[in-house]
């Protein structure tokens, strides 16, 4: 099964409709009804496939069948061949997270045979790692039919341990807007590379008051929400002043913390302290921003019933917290507790020769078995 969902290249700037018609086909097959829900082109699509009771309750499983670019990475052999060797199954999505998805798949046949009093859901999404707008287009589809799981479990790499919480992120393009001029008459434009410099030294003054005041929360590494620039670029050349400039930031916050208040306060200081001076030069300088990423974070308590759940079919004395988002976030606002626990490690993601191991597949094959055996009552 991974291997075959490894043979489809469903790089995120790719349709992923032939791996969902496969999909189609197996449940088809084993007589296991779906729902299906696309994007506005119609080229990316969800499935919810139902085993067992076809109403709300039981359990979600759920994961993402796009991955990230090869571009650029060295290889040993063909991403999208399924590759063993040395009890490793080597190719591009294998541990991210198509490993996930295979072993759901694979364990139909069982499940369906199984007298489930509650449903096993099948949550396989598009679009993880860009926008995620496959899990708000899947969530906006189980509201609509009413059959939302009580509780889910997104099988994201973990070394099938359970993660409790992973940190909300937002992601931000900041342009500046400038005004033209020869270099060696400053007064008479507007610097947009200057002012975006100004603008990103205070980021980097908060990412040092964040690590240094907090908020925190232990369990997560590092223990508090960070914010940072990735890529910026601006100007033509040396005796042009720059009219244009542009940079993409993050924020990471851990649960509680509201990014979307820290993008306010970064406004109201740029709005403060650098726009009078651009707008008084000229009006049509200044800074626009756009939300190009947003995770909401999420967070489980300890002593919730799926925590406890999870620790037993796992046999887990311990729980973890991640930096990474999931869509697990996303669920968890649309009323679903979640959990994140799945086969392979996270340092495999988005790595040339990604691989994850046999045994992590097997460890996972029982997992969901033993889940399952839990909503037989």
């Amino acid at each position: 099964m991974l291997a075959a969902l490894v043979g489809f290249d469903t790089t995120s700037r790719n349709p992923n409709l032939p791996l969902i018609d496969f999909v189609r086909g197996w449940l088809d097959r084993n007589a296991v009804p779906y729902r299906i829900s696309t994007d506005a082109s119609g080229q990316k699509a969800n499935l919810h496939a139902i085993i067992g009771p076809q109403t709300a309750g039981g359990i979600g499983l759920s994961g993402h069948v796009d991955t990230v670019p090869v571009d650029g990475q060295a290889w040993s052999s063909d991403p999208f061949t399924l590759r063993a060797e040395g009890g490793r199954l080597y190719g591009r999505g294998s541990a991210d997270m198509k490993g996930f998805v295979a072993c759901c798949l694979a364990a139909v046949p069982d499940l369906k045979a199984m007298p489930l009093a509650r449903p096993v859901h099948l949550f396989i999404t598009f679009d993880e790692e860009t926008t995620m707008e496959g899990a708000r287009t899947l969530m906006d589809d189980v509201a609509e039919s009413g059959l939302r799981p009580s509780m889910c479990v997104v099988g994201e790499p973990s070394m099938m341990q359970p993660i409790l919480a992973h940190k909300g992120r937002i992601a931000v393009k900041v342009r500046v807007r400038g005004r033209s001029g020869h270099s060696s008459q400053p007064e008479g434009g507007v610097n947009a590379v200057q002012a975006a410099a100004e603008a990103i030294a205070w980021i980097a003054g908060e990412a040092r008051h964040l690590a240094a005041e907090g908020p925190f929360e232990d369990g997560f590494d590092p223990p508090h929400s960070t914010v940072h620039v990735g890529t910026i670029s601006g100007g033509t050349i040396l005796n042009i002043i720059p009219e244009d400039c542009e940079f993409v930031m993050e924020w990471r916050t851990i649960p509680g913390h509201d990014p979307h208040a820290e993008l306010a306060k970064f406004r109201a200081h740029i709005a403060k302290t650098l726009e009078p001076a651009m707008h008084a030069a000229h009006p049509d300088t200044g800074f626009s921003y756009e939300v190009i990423g947003d995770i909401p974070g999420m967070g489980l308590a300890a002593d919730h019933e799926l925590t406890s759940l999870i620790k037993q079919v796992t046999g887990s004395n311990s729980t973890g917290k991640v930096s990474y988002g999931t869509e697990g976030g996303i669920y968890q606002e649309a009323g679903i507790p979640t959990i994140v626990c799945g086969p392979g490690d996270i340092a495999q993601a988005h790595k040339p020769d990604e691989f994850v191991a046999q045994s992590q597949l097997d460890e996972c094959d029982g997992f969901i078995r033993r889940l399952a055996v839990r909503l037989q009552t």
